[in-house]
């Protein structure tokens, strides 16, 4: 499985923005997709996850209620919709996959990872 992570960009504080995902190779064997972020100088943190096949979604305390995660199976990309951004979510933001049947808010439950899109928000 393949990721390519896209749409980062420079907004300003209060704006929207929608990264993409899209997943190539053995896309039939996806459990799960998920958004995780690192900012600089941080851990990475978990953002968002949903099932490949369901509707089943998980989100990060710091983003409930201003991000979405959906996915489109048909284009194989799965999306996240930043609403109401700040300055504490500049961060790369990185998708992940796995095969198992856990949705996971750990990095350690996905075994596949996209490069990464940066996402700077100014205040």
């Amino acid at each position: 499985v393949q990721l390519q992570a896209s749409g980062g960009g420079l907004v300003q504080a209060g704006d929207s923005l929608r990264l993409s995902c899209a997943a190539s190779g053995r896309t039939l064997s996806i459990y799960a997709l998920a958004w995780f972020r690192q900012a600089p100088g941080k851990e990475r943190e978990f953002v968002a996850a949903i099932r490949w096949g369901g509707r089943s979604t998980y989100y990060g305390d710091s983003v409930k209620g201003r991000f979405t995660i959906s996915r489109d199976n048909a284009e194989n990309t799965v999306y996240l919709q930043m609403n109401s951004v700040q300055p504490e979510d500049t961060a790369v933001y990185y998708c992940a996959a796995d095969r198992r049947g856990v949705l996971s808010t750990r990095d350690s439950g996905y075994a596949y990872w996209g490069q990464g899109t940066l996402v700077t928000v100014s205040s």
